[in-house]
């Protein structure tokens, strides 16, 4: 037999893991399935600007070659305007790398700085391919408690009892995905202050960044300290509603002096890719200079917004749900009651889920939560489509007692 690698072992996307493949073989049954499971906003009638999408078609001819393997020079230089507005001061082109979506350049960003056995600190509940970037690189994820408590703000207290010899990196999402918190200037500058004193490097995810929710503002983690190297990562997908493109990009700033071997292995891992699609790099100049795309999105009268407030009175009209109002993203993290419900496994719990309406959503351990009281909810359907499917939820809640979880099988 064939084996995989076992690198892969420890390694999980619950995104598109079991429960999803239940899904798609429900649908090869006749069924329509709401798929709630993943921030995809297209086939919800979300679309990126018009003239992103003019200038891929406008410059497809001179797309066919390949473009520099850190991307295009006019989408850096564009990058390096940006990110200077933003505060991160002494930003060169050099420092900024276009990829195949975020998602590539996080497994760069990670694999360039890891050993065997190097630890990671990544945030409970995280964005899951984080933690399996950090484990298929051969380090070790070391998870740091958001506390529900708190508005879901990172624990200090639980991050500092964490850092060991071997820890190389802190991870921030911000705004987070799945709880839609969004940071305050002081715990962002007692995060960078924390890596500063360790001499960490810090990835921040700031790809929600313009996705934000009564009068919450968004701080760039790199613009705190000069004396800490950060890693920042956005892109086309959620932002600018384009993410089919695959155009993500990352930046590197602070202490880049003491960080030239790191930079070098940077470099390596993007020329070894050849580099990134070239018809989407053109889109990006655009979309930070015509950046009005989310603005009506997030307003109490546009269309996330309202999304945002219909499925939060929804959930927690229902009994034994409670959550944390999100002040970014399009997700929820809801809370629900394990005694009232009887429950002792999530996945069971979005299956039976699934099996009966026919609504896909993730189960909270998808997102490295150890208790089995989450889930997470995707508010992009329009209000109808949305409104209906929180009332399936509250149907299926109604009767709902957890039996003990049955092996999964297709369906």
């Amino acid at each position: 037999m064939i084996q995989r690698s076992t690198r892969l072992d420890s390694v999980h996307y619950e995104l598109c893991g079991p429960v999803y493949e239940q899904a798609k073989a429900l649908e090869q049954q006749g069924h329509t399935i709401t798929k709630l499971n993943i921030g995809n906003p297209a086939p919800f009638g979300f679309h990126a600007a018009p003239e992103l999408v003019a200038q891929l078609v406008q410059h497809l001819t001179l797309a066919q070659g390949y473009s520099d393997h850190k991307g295009l020079l006019e989408a850096r230089q564009a990058l390096q305007v940006y990110y200077q507005g933003k505060g991160l001061l002494g930003v060169h082109t050099d420092d900024i790398f276009i990829g195949n979506g975020v998602s590539e350049l996080i497994l760069h960003a990670v694999q360039a700085l890891l050993n065997d056995g190097d630890e990671v600190l990544v945030p409970t509940p995280d964005y899951p391919l984080w933690t399996a970037a950090v484990r298929f690189s051969g380090g070790k994820a070391v998870h740091y408690l958001c506390d529900e408590e708190a508005d879901w703000n990172p624990d200090l207290a639980d991050i500092r009892s964490k850092i060991t010899s071997r820890t190389r990196a802190l991870v921030i999402i911000n705004p987070n995905n799945p709880t839609g918190a969004v940071y305050s200037r002081e715990v962002l500058q007692q995060l960078v202050q924390l890596a500063e004193e360790h001499e960490l490097v810090l990835f921040s995810d700031e790809i929600y960044d313009k996705i934000l929710y009564d009068e919450a503002v968004h701080h760039a983690t790199g613009s705190f300290s000069d004396k800490v190297l950060t890693v920042t990562f956005s892109g086309l997908s959620k932002n600018y509603l384009a993410a089919g493109f695959r155009a993500g990009w990352m930046v590197v700033s602070g202490a880049r002096a003491k960080a030239a071997a790191y930079l070098d292995g940077l470099n390596t891992l993007a020329s070894l890719r050849v580099c990134s699609n070239v018809p989407a790099q053109y889109a990006i100049k655009t979309a930070l200079e015509s950046d009005h795309t989310m603005q009506g999105l997030v307003l109490p009268t546009g269309r996330l917004r309202m999304q945002r407030d219909l499925c939060y009175e929804k959930l927690t009209a229902i009994p034994g749900i409670s959550c944390v109002k999100p002040k970014g993203a399009f997700y929820l993290f809801p809370k629900i009651d394990v005694r009232k419900y009887n429950i002792q496994d999530d996945q069971a719990l979005v299956l039976d889920f699934l099996r009966e309406q026919h609504v896909l959503l993730v189960q909270g351990s998808g997102f490295n939560w150890q208790q089995p009281d989450h889930f997470r909810i995707v508010y992009l359907p329009e209000a109808n489509q949305l409104a209906h499917t929180m009332d399936k939820l509250a149907t299926f809640l109604t009767t709902y007692q957890q039996s003990i979880p049955q092996p999964l099988a297709l369906a």
